[in-house]
């Protein structure tokens, strides 16, 4: 059996695959400064970017969320991958040959496929699907994308294919190609039944892809009539690398158009997002037989840069009959997801993206994009069409529904407009419809405060029976500053930091996860072992004990100095002294209060003893001051 990936291949991983290239896969980054790159956070939910990279060192961190590490940690955490999947996958991408212990007896790799198998699957089917396009037998499949506008640098640019009707075609030829049973059955490229066979028989295909290019599913449409599946859509099933909920359609083509616009347009069918794309509309996404979720939120933000400092617009494009209304009201729902304003773009005709391409031409699709109208505007006014307005009791009830989504509007300056607006549609005074919009505004917290109030109090039977964890205090809190910029110097420039810090140990840093870093630093032979390592902030990652103490060095490794300049002899020094310079201040004060409570007669030799001791300190701290003065 193979053993575990030598130490060598591990190094060489982390050498090819850049942790820029590696995050900007899932995430749009934007230059920081100072050598460091910044995007909204992939493992939470945030409004302003503090997620940061820093190539030269291999690391990112989120001052957020305090997650970080090197481009390993990164897969592992994004993917939720073990150590050997992540290193595999990398190594599979940036093409290293990993090197494993033999003779030990130990398997490190995950039962199951690997993933780079799965990835490599999928790429020969969509490179088969593709070239059965061309075949006789697809002449139904090409004559569907032709008269919808799609010729064959269409099909081309998409990667569009088509399944032979013969229910084994793909399995036989992923199995020329080397492929396992096993390998094709999870993947979800062929399904076992009596037998097994393809599962997508007889349809156009198109290859789903993530951001990265890498295809992971398929879709497809029901082109023959007797299809004996009746779904006029099947989409590739849950597997260990396609997650329905997570996967934007067209995302691969339109991440850099809308990480330069910060648009993203919202459309309902592959067909649609084909359209706007060759129409010009180059931003445009669509779910894969599921509803636009907070899953898909997520990934759109990263994309997009949506923050409070760069907001951007996401438009939603919605048939004009009852479905599509309740799909605006889904989308209305998880509104608050996005920091960028949601409009809804529906054409009077109820035409889709495709079908207004086909009767209207490029421009048409264009001009429905640009004509976008807020979402909770046309929310609104579908609620108000529901009801009968000339009964006073249509007028009420019309009045108490919109109310409560005018309330909701997260751009509180909008709430009073939108509440005349309101009262002009339903024919009532604007005093009545503002009333009703502050009866509204205080309803819903109101009954969810007492609805928590409901909720029983744990009973100390239910106390956790282990104390609680020490609360620390804040790394980043003033007192602690030149500790961290100390330990920034140790972390990025061991080198440059070298033998000055002979003097410097433990008990220079007051606060315990600064002591633990300075901790990590001595167990591997101090700053001078990282000089020219660039591995360091890793290997000191790895001697951590606690996971603080790691998530602090991942910080250290990433943040930006206090100067802009490369750091010199002058500026280390002075950065070390001022440190020791601290700890003798606090040793004086140390003493002075304990001198103060020591009696001079009753205990003479252990007054003389610290006075002596006192004395000392200070031709010490007078010593260290002067060497600060010299130094600025």
């Amino acid at each position: 059996m193979a053993g575990r990936i030598r130490e060598q291949s591990i190094a060489e991983v982390r050498e090819k695959a850049r942790i820029d290239d590696v995050v900007q896969g899932y995430v749009t980054l934007r230059n920081a400064g100072g050598g460091s790159m910044k995007g909204l956070c992939p493992f939470h939910d945030e409004k302003s970017p503090s997620f940061q990279v820093t190539p030269s060192r291999g690391f990112y961190y989120c001052f957020g969320c305090q997650a970080g590490g090197d481009v390993i940690n990164f897969v592992m955490q994004i993917d939720a991958l073990s150590f050997a999947e992540s290193v595999e996958r990398l190594a599979d991408k940036y093409g290293v040959q990993l090197q494993r212990e033999e003779g030990d007896g130990h398997e490190d790799r995950p039962r199951g496929p690997q993933r780079g198998k799965l990835i490599e699957a999928h790429r020969v089917a969509q490179e088969f699907y593709a070239e059965q396009l061309l075949t006789p037998d697809a002449v139904v499949a090409r004559r569907f994308l032709a008269e919808r506008g799609f010729d064959q640098t269409a099909a081309e640019t998409f990667g569009i294919g088509f399944a032979p009707r013969d229910g084994e075609a793909l399995f036989r030829h992923l199995r020329a190609r080397g492929f396992s049973e096993e390998e094709v059955v999870v993947g979800g490229l062929v399904a076992r039944g009596r037998s097994l066979y393809d599962r997508f028989r007889g349809r156009l295909l198109w290859p789903i892809r993530e951001a990265s290019g890498e295809t992971i599913g398929f879709g497809a449409r029901r082109i023959f009539d007797d299809d004996k599946i009746d779904a006029k859509y099947l989409n590739t099933s849950e597997t260990p690398i396609y997650k329905k909920s997570h996967v934007l359609y067209g995302l691969d083509l339109a991440r850099k158009e809308m990480a330069r616009t910060s648009q993203a347009v919202v459309v309902e069918g592959y067909t649609d997002v084909m359209a706007c794309h060759l129409a010009g509309v180059g931003t445009a996404v669509a779910t894969c037989g599921t509803a636009f979720g907070d899953d898909h939120a997520k990934t759109l933000r990263r994309f997009m840069h949506d923050h409070e400092e760069f907001r951007g617009e996401v438009i939603f494009t919605f048939d004009g009959d009852a479905a599509g209304q309740k799909a605006a009201l889904r989308a209305f729902a998880g509104d608050q997801n996005f920091v960028s304003q949601t409009y809804v773009a529906v054409e009077p005709d109820g035409l889709d993206p495709c079908d207004l391409r086909i009767q209207h031409g490029d421009a048409a699709v264009r001009e429905l994009v640009a004509k976008r109208v807020p979402l909770y505007r046309f929310v609104l006014a579908n609620v108000v069409e529901k009801y009968d307005l000339d009964r006073a009791d249509g007028r009420i009830d019309a009045l108490r529904e919109g109310a409560r989504l005018v309330s909701s509007i997260r751009d509180r300056s909008k709430v009073d407009a939108f509440a005349r607006e309101l009262a002009g549609m339903i024919g009532v005074d604007v005093e009545e419809a503002r009333a009703e919009v502050r009866r509204a505004t205080n309803r819903p917290a109101g009954t969810q405060r007492a609805e928590r109030g409901r909720r029983p109090a744990p009973t100390p039977e239910a106390a956790p029976a282990t104390p609680p964890r020490r609360q620390l205090p804040d790394l980043r809190d003033p007192r602690f500053q030149l500790e961290r910029e100390t330990l920034k110097l140790v972390v990025q420039h061991p080198m440059a930091i070298g033998r000055l810090t002979g003097e410097v140990g433990p008990n220079d840093f007051r606060h315990p996860t600064y002591r633990g870093v300075w901790e990590a630093v001595t167990a591997l032979g101090g700053p001078a072992a990282g000089s020219g390592d660039p591995t360091w902030a890793s290997r000191l990652r790895d001697a951590a004990t606690e996971p603080e103490v790691s998530s602090a060095i991942s910080a250290l490794a990433v943040e930006p100095l206090l100067t802009a300049k490369e750091p010199d002899a002058a500026y280390v020094a002075l950065h070390v002294t001022r440190l020791l310079e601290l700890t003798a201040m606090r040793r004086i004060a140390d003493i002075k209060s304990r001198l103060q409570r020591t009696n001079p007669v009753e205990q003479a030799a252990e007054y003389n003893r610290m006075f002596g001791e006192l004395a000392a300190l200070e031709q010490h701290r007078r010593a260290l001051r002067d060497r600060v003065v010299g130094a600025e």
